[in-house]
């Protein structure tokens, strides 16, 4: 028959009269407060619970035999959060004014009820009553620092390694690393806090503006795999190989330089399993502040425009994310994980109003 054959039957997913909508319940508390006719003031308390969440059945047996895991309505989970909203207008003087704003907004949430194997013996591998974009990963410890140190160390179940890659933490003490030491590590992925305030005013014919926004609690992870030098990057055609980052050049393991703490391990021209683990390794702070915008402007004077019929004329200057405050220095938090997709641009604008 020349080696001929044809695929069987294949099941991707079962049918199931059962699944239903998932059913949310949200409570939301609320005042308005007004002082001064200049100040205001909102603030929400919001709650929300969530049942029949769709999940993939953990507890079926292989021994089954189905092809594909199915699905039903088991999960449950909860969240809370608050909104605050803060603007003042005032005129201070017949030439003074300013206007201020602000907002504030804290969320979080977690699984109540998560269908997943018994984590009796590992606890800190369940999902409930974790946050529900909480990663798992293991704790890394630093780098080792030569061969010697790798044999008299727990075996780490992830490939070829040995001295200047990562050296993870035996969290059950079993003396090897595999999926059973992974621990919730960092923050949420989804920002816990968002806020931004900013400000308006002006003098006689000048006026100012700038607004700043920033985020808090939550974690990015820098892809190893998508920074990795030396290893050939399908997308560039060929066999391109990436360049190596400055900040990965200035720090890595070398028998030159056996620095256990340095941002990359030691430099390889192939993927390396090891050091592509999701780890605290890799593991960075997410909070930042951006300068969003400033605007400066000027209109001119009344006594100017009015002979050539005009009703206003100003000239203004823009420019918009022009700083950004973060722990996190290598390239733009808001990129995440990959530094070589495209920034984030410093955009500069000049411009005249005219109005007839």
């Amino acid at each position: 028959d020349f080696n001929y054959t044809r695929n069987g039957i294949s099941i991707s997913r079962y049918a199931d009269s059962n699944i239903t909508w998932e059913v949310s319940r949200k409570m939301n508390l609320g005042f308005e407060l007004g002082l001064w006719n200049s100040l205001e003031v909102q603030f929400d308390y919001f709650t929300e619970k969530r049942t029949n969440i769709l999940q993939i059945r953990q507890d079926i047996p292989p021994t089954m035999g189905l092809q594909a895991q199915p699905q039903a309505n088991i999960g449950e989970a909860k969240g809370h959060g608050i909104d605050l909203s803060v603007d003042y207008n005032k005129s201070f003087t017949k030439n003074f004014w300013a206007i201020f704003s602000g907002n504030f907004t804290y969320a979080t949430s977690k699984y109540l009820v998560y269908e997943e194997p018994d984590y009796v013996q590992t606890p800190w591998r369940s999902r409930i009553d974790q946050k529900l974009s909480q990663r798992w990963g293991y704790v890394a410890e630093r780098l080792f620092l030569d061969d010697e140190e790798v044999k008299n160390s727990p075996k780490q179940m992830f490939g070829e390694y040995g001295a200047g890659d990562i050296k993870y933490k035996d969290i059950n003490g079993d003396m090897k690393i595999d999926e059973n030491d992974q621990v919730p590590i960092g923050y949420p992925t989804t920002p816990e806090i968002i806020y931004g305030f900013g400000l308006t005013t002006g003098y006689k014919n000048f006026d100012f503006s700038f607004f700043f926004q920033g985020s808090a609690r939550s974690s990015f992870w820098i892809d190893p795999t998508a920074t990795a030098p030396f290893v050939s990057d399908s997308s560039l055609g060929g066999n391109n190989q990436r360049a190596l980052l400055k900040y990965w050049a200035d720090s890595h393991w070398s028998e030159d330089n056996r620095d256990i703490f340095a941002l990359w391990p030691r430099l390889s021209n192939v993927a390396n399993e090891n050091n592509q683990q999701t780890s605290t390794w890799f593991m960075r702070d997410g909070s930042f502040l951006r300068l969003k915008s400033v605007e400066i402007g000027y209109s001119l004077p009344q006594k100017w425009i009015r002979p050539i019929s005009l009703q206003n004329v100003r000239l203004y200057a823009t420019g918009s994310n022009l700083l950004v405050f973060s722990k996190f220095k290598m390239w733009d938090p808001e990129m995440a994980g990959n530094g070589f997709s495209y920034p984030l641009q410093r955009v500069f604008n000049f411009g005249i109003n005219i109005e007839f």
